[in-house]
């Protein structure tokens, strides 16, 4: 075996296990290096199920407190209760004050020693959610190649994961017009999480990726920049055996008790009804629309995946929401029983479940916002689309419109409900494309060659230190 070809040992670090994009594409490339026989550790910092593939991040507090309360034991009765309190106050968090983002958790210094040997590199996804201490980025990135993957803007700015039309980020934050946005904050203290962030990636020596060239740029302006070695952009991929047209959408309908001549429109997310980023009210807007418009030329069905709720009207269109569904395999049927995949979204960066819809060979309407533009290839409709560019029949997979533009959306639902060859066309167009851009496997090679890269780039005081 050649040196190029040596297996690498990696450290993957997430902030949860299971739900949301960012950790199902976490756990895709776990599966996928370990697939082609590398060595693969996956930390994170919040995990309800015992029995996953994963450790949870050390907590140096927590040990300390239980070894207090060993002591306690071994000390005189009327010595015995000052461990034991000690230990009660280590193990109540350190509170910051409000406004400042909470970087005091001490287990993250004890990462390196979660695997050994010690890690070839350690690749970072979701560094928010209160378990790791950035301060630790400039020595962790000092002793061994530290990659972090970008999947939302938190790390650019003073509280926010996306700062929706805000550009403050760019020149130091402060005067937050949103306090609310997750992560939120109460008082604004945006300014000096701002410079906090700035003194540590200036610090750092970084290597970045995003899913989106979208992301990238923003990278490219912003104070992370500063610590940056290397960067590129890795589009995100999906399994495309599991997401895959399969018997097709007549079968999948049958399975879930759907309407045949239905026109069907599915869409998913975490919290489907409150997801901040999501825009739903324009969503019910759209459909309300469309089912008017259509006047019972068509019977629309809108399936929305993430939420138990009741059922709603929204015109003549029923609404319905399907609880959470971990089963890959069972969302990829909701997926090819639709018509098309519906997304409106505020801020998104490169979402998951449009990919998975292309794979199963299902047309987009989505909003053109984020790294949307770059995963949905929009038909030429001049009256209502707005993608650019814009594509011919022979190579579009959906329909791109404006953020909150909900006669948008409808027209686009109405015009493909109207043309189910369209629909058909789409959605052959759909499934090759995902399999030329959005394959999994193309996404972990494409990790396991900047690996590499990443390791001839590296000095020596990452072997050494």
């Amino acid at each position: 075996m050649t040196e190029a070809a040596q297996p690498l040992r990696v450290l993957l670090v997430d902030s949860v296990f299971g739900r949301g994009g960012a950790a199902a594409i976490t756990s895709s490339l776990r599966l996928g290096l370990h697939s082609r026989g590398h060595t693969v550790a996956h930390v994170v910092g919040h995990c309800d199920d015992p029995s996953a593939p994963v450790m949870t991040m050390p907590s140096q507090r927590g040990r300390l407190a239980r070894a207090l309360g060993y002591g306690a034991a071994r000390l005189p009765g009327h010595l015995g209760h000052l461990p034991s309190r000690l230990a009660a106050r280590l193990q109540r968090p350190k509170a910051a004050s409000p406004g400042l983002e909470n970087f005091n958790f001490p287990g993250s210094r004890d990462l390196l020693r979660l695997m050994s040997p010690r890690p070839d590199l350690v690749h970072c996804h979701n560094l928010h959610g209160g378990y790791f201490d950035l301060r630790y980025l400039p020595k962790l990135s000092a002793r061994v190649p530290t990659l972090l993957t970008l999947h939302d803007a938190w790390l650019l700015a003073g509280h926010c994961a996306h700062s929706f039309g805000c550009e403050r980020w760019i020149t130091g934050c402060g005067n937050c017009p949103d306090l609310t946005i997750p992560p939120a904050i109460p008082v604004d203290r945006t300014a000096d999480n701002w410079r906090c962030k700035r003194d540590i990636f200036s610090r750092s020596r970084l290597f970045i990726t995003t899913p989106s060239r979208w992301l990238m740029e923003k990278v490219g302006r912003s104070i992370l920049s500063m610590g940056s070695i290397d960067s590129r952009v890795i589009p995100n991929g999906v399994d495309l055996e599991t997401y895959c047209p399969s018997d097709g959408r007549l079968a999948a309908r049958r399975e879930l008790g759907i309407g045949l001549d239905d026109f069907v429109v599915v869409f998913a997310a975490n919290g489907v009804r409150d997801n901040v980023w999501k825009d739903m009210a324009t969503l019910r807007l759209a459909l309300d629309v469309a089912s008017r418009a259509l006047n019972g030329q068509a019977r629309v069905r809108f399936l929305a995946l993430g939420e138990s709720a009741p059922p709603e009207r929204a015109g003549d269109a029923t609404l319905e929401f399907v609880p959470y569904v971990s089963e890959a395999a069972h969302v990829a049927r909701y997926f090819r029983a639709a018509s098309v995949y519906a997304h409106a979204a505020k801020a998104d960066t490169f979402p998951t479940t449009i990919l998975e819809a292309l794979a199963c060979g299902t047309p987009i309407i989505a909003t053109a916002v984020g790294g949307i533009p770059e995963q949905v290839r929009s038909l030429d409709l001049s009256a209502i689309s707005v993608g650019s560019p814009s594509y011919s029949i022979d190579n579009a997979t959906g329909i791109l419109t404006a953020p909150g533009d909900a006669d948008g959306l409808a027209a686009a639902m109405v015009y493909l409900a109207h043309d189910v060859a369209l629909v058909g066309r789409l959605g052959q167009n759909a499934r090759l494309d995902a399999e030329r851009r959005f394959d999994v496997r193309r996404q972990v090679d494409t990790y396991v060659e900047w690996y590499r890269h990443m390791l001839e780039r590296s000095t020596p005081s990452h072997s050494f230190a």
